[in-house]
């Protein structure tokens, strides 16, 4: 909590509306900007840019007028703030917000009756003083790794508008990328946070799974689906996560855990053992990525390569349980409404339907033996590192991406080194490193069970370096501020 603050009469200052969540919940509660000024240029800034990018599919401005105005009264009256007062925040369209339909990128839902209540991380940001602005576009129903909606139309990269910004939450990576908001919440079942990450140049976090509840939020597949935060430093990344944490009944899976604090303990000393993930994780990844990779190892002082076999079976098994799972939820739309569904994803549904039980438990066996050898490797090293992505951002569109001289379908294969660590539920951080190449490209920080914490320091190490930092946001969106 902040301390209370006497009420000002002093006339306010302008909002910086490239700053942290971190600096403008200070501002806010020293005085020196208002909440309400904050969110009103967030709106005017989204209502002026996002039109290039197509990341927002809702704005809810009248319920972020509100949460300004009561964040104002309260430091009027001389009430100590919460950790994120008046901090603009948006969600993937796949969060329940009351009184809005829940969309989860697809039209086929959009007579739906809106969402009674928020989910419960909406609720729990809400509680931190964040405000909610709007809901982000997205693959439909999650599965995707481009976020080329062809209901919501595709959501473009910031720092090159014809490039894809990932999926399945591209737009919480856009809209972070161009600073519509400081902070987004998203999911990540396949990679969904950690693609959008790197391809655009910020930095997310996968927790463990079954950390944080998805309690009122749509599914996409049980026993793989995460959420997580979206920010563009490491400091708002925690702030975040801490925000978030908590168990919570109304989701089964969520793990009755003590809430454990990161942000106060980013700076903590000590080493931190980590090995360079090779084998499958070297081989998929392309030039760029292997580049990222080195310079973060050398920063964080890592330079033993460490081969577990049987990642390529773990994404394998990643797939059969995604489409059987997948295919099993949308069942009754694939029967009555097949013509209507993204055609990016309807047939892998469908195929997903019909996989025989024999393969899906089979992909359970794969699963757990590949998890049991990613346990034993942190016996030795504290964090594991490898790319997020094999490739920068593709272009929309385009059919095959190459790496290391191979063409791949381009779709799926972005999440080529992100689904083997889904589908065993390890938290990880994605780190946006800088390269000096013309798109960026991040790295995955991954850590045991419930040590987001971990992660969470040596991405702040490489932040502290100067290794890894959100890329700058691009002219054309850091010179508009209205």
């Amino acid at each position: 909590m902040s301390e209370a603050q006497p009420a000002t009469a002093v006339a306010l200052d302008a909002p910086d509306p490239l700053a942290s969540a971190r600096d403008i919940a200070a501002a806010i509660a020293a005085g020196r900007w208002s909440a309400s000024a904050v969110v009103e240029q967030t709106l005017a800034r989204i209502a002026a840019l996002d039109p290039q990018l197509n990341a927002f599919t809702l704005v809810t401005a009248e319920r972020a007028r509100a949460g300004a105005a009561a964040i104002d009264a309260r430091r009027a009256a001389g009430e100590p703030l919460p950790p994120l007062a008046g901090v603009p925040y948006a969600v993937k369209n796949l969060f329940d917000l009351a009184g809005e339909v829940t969309l989860a990128g697809s039209k086929l839902l959009a007579s739906d009756p809106p969402a009674e209540r928020d989910a419960v991380l909406v609720e729990r940001l809400d509680a931190a003083g964040a405000i909610c602005v709007g809901a982000l576009n997205m693959d439909e129903f999650a599965y995707g790794f481009t976020t080329e909606n062809s209901h919501a139309g595709a959501c473009h990269n910031p720092h090159a508008l014809a490039h894809s910004a990932g999926g399945s939450s591209g737009g919480c990576g856009a809209a972070g990328a161009a600073a519509l908001v400081p902070l987004s919440i998203g999911s990540d079942t396949n990679g969904s946070i950690r693609v959008p990450s790197s391809l655009c140049g910020i930095w997310g976090l996968k927790p463990t799974y079954g950390r944080l509840p998805r309690t009122r939020s749509y599914p996409f597949v049980y026993s793989l689906d995460h959420l997580g935060p979206f920010a563009r430093n490491v400091a708002d990344l925690a702030l975040a996560y801490d925000a978030l944490q908590g168990h919570d009944a109304g989701d089964l899976a969520c793990a009755d855990r003590p809430v454990e604090p990161t942000f106060a303990g980013l700076a903590a000393p000590g080493p931190i053992r980590v090995g360079i993930l090779g084998g499958w994780f070297a081989e998929q990844a392309g030039e760029q990525a292997r580049r990222a990779v080195a310079r973060a190892a050398e920063a964080l002082g890592a330079t033993e390569t460490v081969v577990v076999d049987g990642a390529e079976a773990g994404r394998a098994a990643a797939f059969v349980i995604t489409a059987s799972e997948g295919g099993e939820l949308h069942r009754l739309h694939l029967r009555d409404s097949y013509q209507d569904m993204e055609p990016l994803s309807r047939d892998r549904l469908a195929a997903g339907a019909l996989l025989p039980a024999a393969w899906v438990q089979r992909a359970q066996r794969v699963r757990a033996l590949w998890h049991a050898r990613m346990l034993a490797a942190f016996g030795r090293f504290d964090l594991l590192l490898a790319p997020a992505t094999p490739v920068p951002a593709p272009p929309l569109g385009a059919a095959s991406i190459e790496i290391n001289g191979r063409q791949l379908p381009a779709r799926p294969n972005m999440g080529l080194l992100t689904q083997p660590i889904s589908c065993i539920g390890l938290p990880v951080v994605a780190a946006p490193v800088e390269t000096g190449d013309a798109l960026p490209l991040g790295v995955q920080l991954i850590a045991a069970p419930w040590a987001e914490a971990v992660a969470l320091r040596a991405a702040w190490r490489l932040e502290l370096a100067g290794v890894a930092r959100a890329r700058a946001v691009p002219a054309a969106f850091a010179g508009l501020a209205p």
